[in-house]
């Protein structure tokens, strides 16, 4: 083998190396940038968890005022909705919120 080709392959191999080297460099730019959305829809999560907590305390709040039984209405909605995944379960293909 002469020194030629040599060389040739060694540039070859330079040449997949900086191929390797770039896409590297991208997947760690995506891996980063996905980190950076994760923790952003943590946040969102955690902030909307909050809100729900704050208006949920507002309607059974006002709710008590009314004499509406919050917990008969959550164990009826509960109640329906395991009726449904258990309809479509059951495979009549219809989707349960097109009622």
């Amino acid at each position: 083998m002469g020194l030629g080709s040599t060389a040739k392959k060694l540039q070859q191999v330079a040449d997949m190396a900086e191929d390797v080297y770039g896409r590297l460099n991208q997947l760690r730019e995506q891996v980063h940038e996905m980190q950076q959305t994760v923790v952003e829809t943590r946040d969102q999560v955690n902030d909307l968890n909050r809100e729900l907590a704050e208006q949920r305390a507002i309607v059974e709040a006002l709710a008590e005022k009314e004499g509406i039984d919050v917990a008969a209405i959550t164990a009826d909605v509960h109640v329906a909705d395991a009726e449904a995944v258990a309809s479509d379960e059951d495979g009549n293909g219809e989707d349960s919120t097109d009622a």
